[in-house]
């Protein structure tokens, strides 16, 4: 994963994204604003509304569905965490369907694009690795976790995002907003405190302070990748078509599947796949449509969240994740009987009060863009 050695090559992968970072931080937030339509003009507000709709469906389910699979695998016997990185990403072929159905002319128009093809798909290499990245992060945390703990914790993903949705978004930091980060930040610290009585058997405190920041590193790589999803629809990618959307969803998970699987064969894990297959407590059928639906249930999850970045904003992207992360512990406890203790739902409650904070100052934004 070291660009080091590429000499010319790497300043030209930075190149376009500093640029654009550059270019996005002069203009003010109040040219930003827009009516919601405006990102596909040939929707009218009930269409524009029913896909976001759909893209939020696909975000809680895939998420929560992906979240409880993985879990399922660990638990079943599944041990290797490049695996079980490789599948968030491994899925993008089932994306080829609505790509190649897909009329795009039916959509918008197609605007230009300042940057050349190389510079285009240097964007999607670096996007793609810090999507391994993440992904590996996310799957160490789950790893030494338990579903819910690990979906409570990864909720700070929207206050890391709120930081870089200001810098690099150009995103108002208001104090509702400054209050969700506060709740959210704090659910997280309570959770720290709460390995002794919360820690998978069998996982050792060193274990469950790994997977605690290994899932809260995750949250912060998450958040920044989405803001440069962002910017690079924006700045880069500026095609006011929705294809666009699933073009990046395939390019970079190409990329993200390719670092990870070479990840797999480097640190050796390959050789212990066979007897991992043999002794997946559930059976072999099992272990192969455990990973089929886990990497089904990913990609419909980054496809809803790419698409809510496109069509509002990361910032909202991320509102929607944290979300479906409060939905995930409900599930867990349902589906694994994990342990609800008084800790979790003092957390859940705290998360929900930031999300609602988030939420009713998107409410006040709206009403004020109607008003104006």
């Amino acid at each position: 994963m070291d660009i080091s050695n590429h000499g010319g090559e790497s300043s030209t992968l930075v190149e376009p994204l500093i640029s654009a970072l550059a270019a996005k931080l002069v203009i003010s937030t109040k040219d930003e604003k827009s009516t919601e339509p405006s990102m596909l003009p040939k929707l009218n507000r009930t269409q524009w509304w029913l896909l976001v709709a759909l893209n939020i469906f696909f975000v809680i389910g895939g998420q929560t569905a992906a979240v409880l699979l993985a879990k399922f695998y660990h638990d079943q016997g599944g041990s290797s965490t490049f695996m079980a990185t490789i599948v968030q990403t491994a899925g993008f072929p089932v994306l080829f369907i609505p790509l190649l159905i897909m009329p795009s002319s039916s959509w918008s128009s197609i605007a230009s694009n300042p940057l050349s093809w190389k510079q285009t798909i240097l964007i999607y290499v670096a996007l793609g690795i810090l999507t391994a990245i993440d992904n590996l992060l996310y799957s160490l945390g789950l790893f030494y976790l338990s579903a819910s703990t690990y979906s409570l914790i990864c909720a700070t993903q929207l206050a890391f995002s709120a930081l870089f949705s200001f810098f690099i978004n150009s995103q108002k930091l208001t104090p509702l907003i400054l209050n969700s980060v506060a709740m959210l930040s704090l659910s997280s610290a309570l959770l720290a405190v709460n390995e002794s009585s919360d820690a998978p058997q069998g996982v050792t405190k060193l274990h469950y302070a790994i997977g605690f920041l290994c899932s809260l590193g995750g949250s912060a790589f998450y958040a920044l990748l989405l803001s440069l999803i962002q910017l690079s629809f924006h700045k880069a990618l500026r095609r006011e078509n929705f294809s666009v959307v699933i073009e990046m969803q395939i390019y970079r998970s190409i990329v993200a599947t390719l670092v990870t699987t070479a990840g797999l064969f480097a640190g050796g894990q390959w050789r212990k796949l066979e007897a991992e297959i043999k002794n997946f407590h559930a059976g072999e059928a099992s272990y192969a449509m455990t990973l089929v639906w886990t990497a089904v249930s990913w990609q419909l999850c980054s496809i809803g969240v790419v698409g809510l970045i496109f069509l509002i904003s990361s910032l909202f992207s991320n509102v929607i994740s944290t979300l479906a992360l409060v939905v995930a512990p409900i599930a867990s406890v349902m589906v694994f009987h994990d342990n609800m203790n008084s800790i979790k739902i003092i957390t859940m409650l705290q998360a929900l009060w930031g999300f609602a904070s988030y939420i009713y100052q998107n409410y006040l934004d709206n009403s004020s863009l109607r008003r104006s």
